[in-house]
């Protein structure tokens, strides 16, 4: 697993086995196998810079930073998802995140006082047992956004927020603030840097490097667009096996008609890549549950395949949906702001849509029930057993409920993927997502709410800021393929299996009733109506504690103990 992190000045320095030092006043590291370009380092007078991850930044934009008065403003400056850590004469460390949390940073302290930060949470927690959060994990079976401030799935180490800044002047003193807050935008300023900022967010990563992407919906197959500028691209379509036609294939195959840079190649899927199959290769440590735990077999079937076609890089559209395609949110804000002619012209264009009352869009927009209007989800599923603290449910800090929203569900899918990164980290694929480049995110969340969402249009921000650059099959596609049937299947098939884990970890812990819990499991099994979203949570995590106890803590040594 790839990750980087260090020690604040003061203290005793340690490091974690298997670093490769940058510098060691203080300790910088690096863990794992980093590709060319991926670390950049710039020294001058005493001063040091390092940014890790792909970032869009020419050596004077280095420069600059490296003397810049105050880090902060660099934040958010390039393109690419990546993290700038600089150390000054007197011995201080800076360390800027992104605004998106897609290059997480956490921290830990020391009993002699001294701070170590980094960027996997599940590496720091060798410094303090490794003991799970309970109370984090709890939260996260409530609700995957739930905003739980600078808590992580580990006892003892602590997230530093998206859009903040870790200072540590000396000893155990670590300042986090603030760099990054909603900026609103005219529509058109918006969607051009959304634009630059995807195009230039692709370049920095695929340039050459062997390079493949999804090619499914609108999302991916943009990215695959892009990419193609700087070289041949795989684009790898998934389909059942037995039906290689429709769907995401016809799209697929009309865009490499259009792309003489793009090789398509089709990855189909039998019964062996079910969701809950077992996979060949154990599911591996992550610093919390990835997402793709329950389609471990097709992922790492799929990951498998790309590394075998000699590809170091595969794009993804995650996070395309979550900021292209948000639920009528705006609606919330449209009556706080007693904008009533608008609330109800768009109420009945959503209702239309939905097929629904208009009455019950209005309602929720009063109450600002943001489950009602996302279209379900909030209650507390009957299998959960643990009550959830009420400061670890708190909105996310924005102006409008609809922000607000939105960013906590960003802030999840970013923090999210660097898991399904952990995943590929041990194919030697990186996985990129830069849909969650924190300078994409900006950019979206500066446009006014009504603007983001369409019942009339496909992804409209989207269209706007890259249809021209598109094919025609690409820009004009209205859909995208869903597989919420192989859910089904794949409990079916591994029925026996899953209901076991109704008795596992979790409820040893207190947190679940495995009646209910195997209730719900059977049901799903049968092909009933499924809260999926409420329950593939549990077995995640129950697949995550799994995997975290059958995988060794990271060690960690002084100084003096790793030169010996």
């Amino acid at each position: 697993m790839k990750w980087f992190g260090g020690c604040g000045p003061g203290g005793r320095p340690v490091v974690p086995a298997g670093a490769r030092l940058i510098w060691d006043d203080p300790p910088l590291w690096t863990v794992g196998a980093w590709p060319d370009g991926r670390v950049r380092t710039v020294a001058d007078g005493g001063t040091r810079l390092a940014v890790f991850g792909p970032c869009s930044a020419d050596e004077r934009d280095l420069a600059r930073a490296l003397v810049a008065p105050d880090l902060s403003t660099f934040g958010g400056a390039w393109a690419g998802t990546h993290a700038i850590v600089r150390t000054g004469i007197s011995g201080q460390v800076e360390v800027l995140g992104d605004a998106a949390g897609a290059c997480p940073v956490y921290t830990v302290r020391l009993p002699d006082g001294g701070v170590v930060w980094g960027s996997s949470s599940w590496a720091l927690s060798g410094l303090t047992d490794a003991q799970v959060n309970k109370e984090w994990l709890a939260a996260y079976l409530l609700d995957v956004q739930a905003d739980t401030g600078a808590s992580s799935a580990w006892t003892g180490v602590d997230l530093v927020p998206a859009g903040h800044q870790l200072t540590m002047p000396g000893g155990s003193v670590a300042r986090v603030s603030s760099w990054w807050t909603i900026r609103r935008r005219p529509y058109g300023e918006a969607v051009g840097l959304l634009r630059d900022a995807l195009v230039e967010g692709v370049r920095t990563r695929v340039q050459g490097v062997p390079t493949s992407s999804d090619v499914a919906g609108l999302d991916s197959s943009t990215l695959a667009v892009l990419a193609t500028h700087h070289g041949p691209v795989m684009g790898m379509t998934v389909h059942p096996a037995g039906n290689a036609e429709g769907g995401d294939v016809t799209y697929a195959r009309e865009l490499a008609k259009a792309l003489p840079r793009l090789r398509h190649e089709l990855f189909p899927l039998d019964e062996r890549h079910l969701p809950l199959s077992n996979a060949e290769r154990m599911l591996p440590a992550t610093d919390e549950p990835a997402p793709s735990s329950s389609t471990w077999s097709r992922l790492s079937a799929q990951l498998e395949a790309i590394g075998r076609a000699g590809v170091l890089c595969h794009l993804t559209g995650d996070g395309g949906d979550t900021l292209f395609l948000p639920p009528p949110t705006h609606l919330c804000d449209l009556a706080r702001a007693g904008n009533w002619g608008r609330l109800i012209v768009d109420a009945q264009s959503w209702a239309l849509l939905r097929r629904v009352s208009p009455w019950g869009l209005l309602k929720a927009a009063a109450r600002r029930d943001r489950y009602a209007l996302v279209g379900g989800g909030g209650a507390r599923p009957v299998w959960l057993s643990a009550a959830i603290p009420h400061h670890l449910t708190r909105a996310h800090k924005a102006e409008g409920l609809s922000d607000s929203v939105l960013l906590g569900e960003a802030h999840y899918v970013a923090r999210s993927a660097r898991t399904e990164q952990q995943l590929a980290d041990i194919y030697g694929i990186e996985l990129h997502n830069p849909y969650l480049d924190g300078r994409i995110v900006d950019a979206v969340l500066s446009v006014g709410p009504q603007y983001r969402c369409s019942t009339t249009r496909y992804k409209p921000l989207l269209a706007d800021a890259v249809g021209p650059l598109l094919p025609y099959a690409v820009g004009h596609r209205q859909t995208k393929g869903v597989f919420v049937g192989e859910f089904h299947r794949g409990m079916r098939a591994n029925l026996r299996r899953v209901i076991s884990l109704a008795d596992g970890r979790l409820a040893g812990l207190g947190l679940v009733e495995p009646a209910p819990l195997r209730a719900a499991l059977h049901a799903a099994a049968l092909g009933a109506k499924t809260a999926w979203p409420a329950l593939l949570p549990v077995l995640n995590a129950e697949m995550w504690l799994a995997a975290i106890e059958r995988s060794p803590s990271i060690e960690w040594h002084g100084i003096a103990e790793r030169a010996r």
